[in-house]
C-alpha cells in the first residue's frame, strides 16, 4: 500500500451537526475523517460531498444505520460502503435508525 487511503466514518446521533462534529485522525497510510449527522438525508448529502470534494475513497457507517439507511448511502456514492452492525443501537434509544429515519 503505497498511497494514503482517505476514508470517512459517519455516525448518526441526535442533534449532530456535520459542520461541527467532525475530526481527522491521520496515520502514515490512512486518513480517517469522523463526522456526525442527525439523520439519513443529512448522511446521504454528506457522503456525496465527501466523495466529490474531499477525495474520500471508502465510507464506514456506524451501527445506528439500519439496512435501509446503509442502502441509501451505498446507492448515493461510487465508493465502497461498510457498516458496523447493531440491530438495536444504544445511542438511539435501543432501536435501529430504520425505525427513526
Amino acid at each position: 500500500m503505497d498511497t494514503i487511503l482517505k476514508a470517512a466514518f459517519i455516525f448518526i446521533a441526535p442533534e449532530a451537526d456535520p459542520a461541527v462534529h467532525r475530526a481527522w485522525a491521520r496515520t502514515p497510510k490512512v486518513h480517517l475523517l469522523t463526522v456526525g449527522v442527525a439523520n439519513y438525508a443529512q448522511a446521504e448529502a454528506l457522503a456525496k460531498e465527501l466523495v466529490d470534494n474531499e477525495g474520500i475513497a471508502a465510507i464506514e457507517l456506524c451501527g445506528g444505520f439500519g439496512n435501509a439507511g446503509t442502502a441509501r448511502i451505498a446507492a448515493a456514492v461510487p465508493v465502497p460502503v461498510g457498516v458496523v452492525r447493531f440491530d438495536i443501537h444504544p445511542g438511539l434509544g435501543n432501536v435501529s435508525g430504520d425505525a427513526l429515519f
